[in-house]
């Protein structure tokens, strides 16, 4: 994958208004329209897929609860994947059962954890590709922050697309107030839109995540094909013009 060798830390987490100002209005046009269109996915999918997937991150613990709680209350889902994070992150963890069980987890069979550290989302994204290949998923749910939700939704959607998969996900954001501060940073999530939607404006160019156009494709394809995941039973395929 092509995104596993860029370094996806250049850019600083937190960015002032000011470094957007000699951005061109559609390239900020097109980074609201990804962020409208992946956040608005219906939520309640999640309780459809086959499998819930998790990129940890920054201290984030809030991930994994909300991640374990969905798992332990949703008996149909079969596969919860872990992606590990950064070692070099002041937080960081190894990802251990012992230390989802200490977070709630019951329920085993099925749980698959990133044995090596990742150092970027698209390391985690390229193992999530992997799994999801290998272990024949239909479906996900993506459970990550609300700030940090549309970036992984590409970088995971541009790593599947490389894998040659095509498989529909919801994003789940986690429930957290927009002013809890990260425990890597001491951040809020706040603070940390603006370094995002830097991300979200230079990536494409990049190859590290889904381009626009790409995302719209996807998108229409999904609607188009999966119906009833996103609506629920008795919804079937929805029109693309609709």
């Amino acid at each position: 994958m092509t995104s596993v060798s860029r370094p996806y830390g250049a850019l600083p987490r937190i960015v002032p208004a000011e470094a957007f100002a000699d951005v061109p209005p559609g390239r900020f046009l097109a980074v609201l329209e990804a962020v409208t269109m992946v956040l608005t996915l219906p939520g309640r999918a999640a309780e459809r897929v086959d499998a819930l997937v998790v990129p940890t991150g920054q201290g984030e613990d809030w991930r994994l609860t909300d991640a374990i709680r969905a798992w332990e209350a949703g008996p149909a889902l079969r596969h919860l994947l872990v992606a590990s994070t950064n070692r070099a992150e002041r937080t960081y963890r190894p990802l251990t059962l012992d230390r989802l069980r200490s977070l709630g987890l019951r329920r085993v069979d099925g749980v698959v954890l990133q044995a090596e550290p990742a150092t970027d989302t698209g390391r985690q994204a390229a193992w999530i590709a992997d799994r999801v290949g290998a272990l024949g998923i239909g479906s996900m749910a993506l459970v990550v922050s609300p700030y940090h939700l549309v970036r992984a939704y590409l970088t995971v959607l541009r790593a599947c697309d490389e894998a040659g998969l095509r498989v529909p996900m919801v994003p789940l954001p986690v429930a957290v107030a927009p002013d809890a501060p990260v425990p890597e940073t001491g951040a809020s999530g706040y603070d940390l839109v603006a370094g995002e939607v830097g991300r979200l404006l230079h990536y494409p160019d990049q190859g590290w995540i889904a381009t626009p156009d790409r995302l719209r494709d996807y998108l229409r394809w999904l609607w188009a094909e999966h119906g009833a995941l996103l609506t629920g039973p008795g919804a079937g395929p929805v029109s693309a013009s609709r």
